[in-house]
């Protein structure tokens, strides 16, 4: 039996679809595989029992159904964080390597998926770089574009790791970073003995969300064509601008919700005849009429927020950023695209499975 751990140097880096796509792929392969995520923060209730959303919905694509407990030995919450900052809780390894033993019986290929960064947890010695180390996990770490790589970090890891470090998934990567990317960012993560065994490119469908369920982390509330709340929004665009210089923008962002005050209907007709995903309007400025009947015609939902204008575009580009992977659509495309780009073969042979 093996072992794979799989962190990454930040929160929502695309962990939960690389360990899908590997667990999916290696059972395709006649494996048994098993799965854990010692470390939880997004704690749900299964009946008297406490999990975390995570795994539990990733057993569930893995077609495993294991205890929750057992699954994620420890949930932080609230109550966790209060003990462990004050020292009440001792050895918690030993809890993660009794589930851990458990979980891998008769398994051919165990997977461990991490919580956050690699180094989230140090406060209670249950983070990512801790685990490998004790358990001897092999590991392949995410690093998602935002902005730049973390190119020192994974350097870094791998001074730490050594050989227990397999290489990198490279996620999200923009197409105008390519160039750098081969050029440079590779050339040097390979001369620090950090092998890339992926590149994912940056993909509008992966980074959508459902209208309705955008509405709800906004705070609002859709008040028109609430029936169209299952449309996905891949991007945003401001209407603050002048009309002009708006329509040259907008014709370049499809699948775009418009951001606009509720009196600038000039804007708004302008977004509701180029057929925009939605309209979010700010400040709690309800539309007129005219604005009213074009959306409800056109199918186009509306939804009206209490914030300003800036504070909805820093909240979307957060919510756009760390979407959940939930949907059947996205895991489906998002497992055949990893699938395409991740390097399995060295991945095997990492693993001694080749």
């Amino acid at each position: 039996m093996v072992s794979l751990y799989i962190g990454s140097t930040s929160g929502y880096s695309g962990k939960n679809l690389i360990t899908m796509t590997l667990g999916l792929k290696f059972q395709q392969e006649g494996y048994k595989i098993g799965y854990m995520k010692p470390v939880g923060a997004m704690p749900k209730r299964v009946g008297d029992k406490l999990g975390d959303e995570d795994a539990l919905f990733m057993q569930e694509i893995l077609g495993l159904s294991e205890d929750p407990e057992k699954l994620t030995p420890i949930v932080v919450d609230h109550d966790f964080k209060i003990k462990a900052f004050s020292g009440q809780y001792k050895n918690l390894t030993e809890k993660i390597e009794a589930a851990y033993q458990e979980l891998s019986k008769d398994k051919d290929i165990m997977l461990v998926s991490g919580s956050g960064s690699m180094y989230s947890g140090r406060y209670c010695n249950v983070d990512g770089v801790t685990l490998v180390k004790k358990f001897g996990f092999k590991t392949l770490v995410i690093d998602r574009f935002d902005k730049e790589l973390n190119y020192d970090y994974l350097a870094v890891l791998k001074d730490e790791l050594k050989d227990n470090m397999l290489g990198c998934v490279l996620n999200d990567i923009p197409n105008q970073f390519m160039e750098e990317l081969n050029s440079m960012i590779i050339p040097f993560l390979e001369n620090k003995g950090v092998k890339v065994l992926g590149v994912i490119p940056k993909d509008p469908l992966m980074g959508a969300i459902k209208i309705g369920d955008l509405a709800k982390r906004l705070g609002g509330r859709i008040i028109v064509a609430n029936e169209k709340a299952d449309k996905v929004v891949e991007n945003f665009l401001i209407g603050t601008m002048q009309v002009e210089n708006f329509m040259t923008h907008f014709k370049k962002n499809p699948k775009a919700a418009v951001i606009v005050g509720g009196d600038r209907s000039d804007v708004q007709l302008v977004a509701l005849e180029g057929n925009c995903q939605c309209l979010i309007l700010t400040g709690n400025l309800y539309p007129n009429d005219i604005i009213m009947t074009r959306a409800e015609v056109l199918g186009v939902p509306i939804v009206l927020v209490r914030d300003d204008t800036f504070t909805i575009a820093k909240k979307m580009d957060e919510i756009l950023s760390r979407v959940k992977l939930r949907d059947v659509i996205k895991v489906q495309h998002g497992t055949k695209l990893v699938g395409s780009l991740l390097d399995f073969n060295a991945i095997k042979q990492g693993l001694g499975l080749a």
